[in-house]
């Protein structure tokens, strides 16, 4: 809240192994190493079972755990994005997909 008793909509909020699942998250791994480039889908639930549900699970937080399985380097960056197959199942009332998958 700022001093004017706005509310503060700027105010980050860090994602947790919960949040990411219960949003419909995909993380996806990406080694940096030249030659590798290897990439692999974190398994989320796994990790909120196996660090607890309410872990930080923002880049900051994950990347000094994290090592490619391949080259088995520490060179990589996470990419945050919505999981469209289920975002898509959502959509079956909107008209505009609708309209556009029908073409």
């Amino acid at each position: 809240m700022l001093a004017s008793g706005v509310p503060d909509m700027f105010t980050l909020v860090g994602h947790t192994f919960r949040s990411l699942i219960a949003d419909g998250m995909l993380v996806t791994a990406h080694c940096l190493r030249t030659g590798c480039g290897h990439k692999q889908e974190l398994d989320l639930v796994r990790l909120r079972d196996t660090l607890g549900p309410d872990t930080p699970a923002m880049r900051d937080d994950l990347l000094p755990r994290m090592k490619c399985s391949e080259c088995q380097g520490r060179n990589v960056d996470l990419i945050y994005s919505p999981d469209y197959s289920t975002l898509d199942a959502k959509r079956i009332g909107n008209a505009y997909a609708k309209a556009r998958d029908a073409s």
